[in-house]
């Protein structure tokens, strides 16, 4: 049986929390920034995606803090978790390696026809 792919918005998150536990701001401020900015995650949405990814076991909470009367809770990735965004990174990775491999082959073929 194969995973479902993972949607775009789950793999950042993940990898946003791969490196080190963050706060929900300095996730969004990872995810536009490893995107360039295509990608800018809303509060609510981002949100809603850590309760989901807790619930499933894949994050979990590192700490929590107080800061100007606020609370800030930092999540960090569960082994479930990082297995999940290993499993996905592969199966990306596979997938570009058949495009590029194809393209490549397609600019063989038309570099050869055009010469």
């Amino acid at each position: 049986m194969t995973e479902t792919p993972m949607r775009e918005p789950t793999f950042l998150v993940l990898t946003a929390l791969a490196e080190e536990p963050r706060h929900g701001y300095a996730v969004i401020e990872d995810v536009a920034g490893m995107t360039g900015g295509r990608v800018r995650l809303r509060a609510g949405t981002l949100y809603a995606a850590l309760d989901r990814l807790r619930a499933e076991g894949l994050i979990e909470v590192d700490r929590e803090e107080v800061v100007q009367s606020r609370l800030r809770r930092y999540y960090r990735l569960t082994g479930a978790g990082e297995q999940s965004l290993a499993t996905e990174t592969a199966r990306l990775r596979a997938q570009a390696t058949i495009a590029e491999r194809r393209l490549h082959a397609r600019q063989t073929r038309l570099g050869g026809a055009t010469t």
